[in-house]
């Protein structure tokens, strides 16, 4: 069998080197926090970092708004979306989208128990952090947090963000929702079921 390779991509490409870090699959979430002056933002780097002590990290460009909220509050929440919920996650990510509270009128939310950062109605999973360490990673920074409360959905689909479209996957065919069978998905760097 004779394959013929992939081009390379430069890594001083930005947009190859986006291209090429959207091959990999990724769940959808929206990181908040609460206080005087409220804010949510779109995230996909999101990832559980330890079981003991319970901490997740989120990847934050340092230009953001959120890179200073969450410096300035110290305590966030994440909602980590469900399939039916791709409307919340361009929301957040529109830059054209009110600041303050008011981008919160668009979408259903509770505060949270504990650090009061809007959480979305109806996602997957909540977590509700506190600030735990902060650590630069080139142009942005990684955020990690101590696991303050959690809650999850038990049987529910969420949203994925791969090849720069957000996709969904349907558990009794096990293809994503755009017809790719899972396992040619896979073979393309897709998503697997």
């Amino acid at each position: 069998m004779n394959v013929q390779p992939e081009p390379t991509v430069e890594p001083s490409d930005p947009v190859q080197l986006r291209r090429a870090f959207g091959m990999f699959a990724t769940g959808v979430t929206v990181v908040t926090v609460g206080g005087d002056c409220p804010h949510g933002m779109t995230a996909n780097s999101f990832t559980s970092v330890s079981l003991e002590p319970p901490l997740v990290l989120v990847c934050v460009d340092q230009q953001a708004i959120m890179h200073r909220s969450l410096i300035e509050c110290g305590q966030f929440g994440i909602s980590v979306l469900a399939a039916h919920q791709e409307p919340v996650a361009r929301h957040f990510a529109n830059r054209r989208r009110p600041l303050g509270a008011a981008q919160f009128d668009a979408v259903d939310w509770v505060p949270g128990q504990v650090t009061g950062a809007p959480l979305i109605t109806g996602a997957l999973a909540h977590f509700e952090c506190e600030l735990w360490r902060s650590y630069e990673g080139g142009d942005h920074s990684i955020f990690v947090g101590n696991l303050l409360s959690v809650r999850r959905e038990p049987e529910a689909d969420g949203v994925l963000f791969v090849r720069g479209r957000f996709r969904q996957l349907d558990r009794d065919t096990a293809e994503l929702a755009d017809g790719v069978p899972a396992w040619q998905a896979a073979a393309r760097g897709g998503v697997t079921g």
